[in-house]
């Protein structure tokens, strides 16, 4: 069974949220990839659309929207994700991880795309936060 650790970025405040997912949401999510729009009942917020816009491995590898697949390898960049040139024309073999989200995936960068009746921060307290009066 695949934990993720759910980085939601709200684009209206740009404030980012840290959300655990577990058991059958997380195992809803295995499977898709970098740019598809998911419910948002998976991180816990009902009504909201989600567009997964990235994510990293356990060993803090990137994924990578132009590499299809679930498997990590080496690429020779001269620039993009994972590498930035120090000079021009430098050219560095970089490992980098697929577009699809596997077992192997740790975090998952979203973003909103379409909000739902109740705002993030109500639906992301903590219950000790909401039940004090």
């Amino acid at each position: 069974m695949a934990d993720f650790k759910a980085i939601v970025n709200d684009v209206k405040t740009g404030k980012s949220y840290n959300v655990a997912v577990s058991g059958h949401h997380a195992n809803s999510l295995d499977g898709k990839n970098i740019g598809e729009i998911v419910d948002g009942i998976f991180v816990g917020l009902p009504g909201y659309k989600l567009k997964i816009t990235g994510g990293s491995d356990k060993t803090g590898t990137p994924m990578r929207a132009d590499l299809p697949g679930k498997k990590r390898v080496k690429l020779l960049l001269s620039d993009g994700l994972g590498f930035h040139e120090r000079y021009p024309g430098e050219r560095k073999r970089v490992a980098a991880r697929g577009s699809t989200i596997s077992s192997e995936t740790v975090q998952i960068n979203m973003a909103v795309t379409e909000y739902g009746p109740k705002p993030i921060e109500e639906l992301l307290a903590g219950d000790g936060e909401e039940k004090k009066e």
